[in-house]
């Protein structure tokens, strides 16, 4: 009797969140990342920069394997800036003028949470939070024990966050916790782009997040030029 085992290889993700209309730090990351299974986003492809269109059809012809809203795309959608500072509204109000109704639409598709099995492992992905998917921030400075709750919370392997545009990684007892920080608006004190990169083989997950410089003075030029508060483009180059 002849038996076979099934082999399993290393299958590599490449995870990205919190673009905000920023579509020269997008470019200069798909550019640099070499090469990766499957694409996940985390949310927030609008808000804050200047070409909320070139964004969105950037991402729906990539086609991540995991997609999820963000609360600056559900504002865009929905009008709702109730919980937005003044700035962030302003370009949320921007945005829903600029944005396609097609681009709209796609916005307005995309789902508040995703659970995927992949090679064994299963990925749990918000923006937010399993307890509020669109809305919680989860810091790197929270105690080890909040983590290990929000991934038994989320029933999963490996739990994929966004939303603080701070990158970081923790290992717990119960799975695995990734925030991928920023493409487009990082808030770390570093004003590189950020990504992560994850690596799936025989049950363990191995992240590395990766920083990429992009052209800044154009991004900042284009929300200058086009009306959006100054603040969003003075951001950019200092990381916050």
């Amino acid at each position: 009797m002849l038996i076979t085992t099934e082999v399993i290889h290393p299958l590599r993700l490449a995870i990205i969140s919190d673009i905000h209309a920023n579509y020269e730090a997008l470019r200069a990351t798909l550019k640099a990342i070499r090469y990766y299974d499957a694409l996940v986003c985390l949310g927030d492809l609008v808000g804050y920069g200047a070409q909320p269109n070139e964004v969105v059809e950037e991402i729906h012809q990539l086609n991540p394997k995991i997609i999820v809203a963000g609360n600056h795309d559900y504002a865009s959608v929905t009008g709702d800036t109730s919980n937005f500072v003044t700035h962030a509204a302003r370009a949320i109000e921007w945005t829903r003028q600029e944005l396609k109704r097609e681009n709209l639409a796609f916005l307005s598709r995309l789902p508040y949470h995703s659970t995927e099995t992949i090679n064994n492992i299963v990925v749990a992905s918000y923006h937010g939070s399993p307890s509020d998917p669109l809305n919680e921030y989860v810091y790197p400075g929270a105690p080890q024990f909040v983590f290990q709750a929000l991934v038994e919370e989320a029933n999963a392997n490996l739990l994929l966050l966004g939303h603080t545009h701070i990158p970081f990684h923790s290992s717990t007892p119960s799975g695995t916790l990734i925030n991928p920080g920023s493409i487009g608006q990082p808030r770390d004190g570093d004003p590189r782009s950020s990504y992560a990169t994850v690596e799936i083989s025989d049950g363990k997950i191995d992240c590395t997040i990766e920083r990429i410089p992009y052209d800044i003075d154009s991004a900042a030029s284009r929300i200058v030029q086009r009306g959006l508060p100054t603040f969003l483009a003075d951001r950019l180059f200092v990381g916050i």
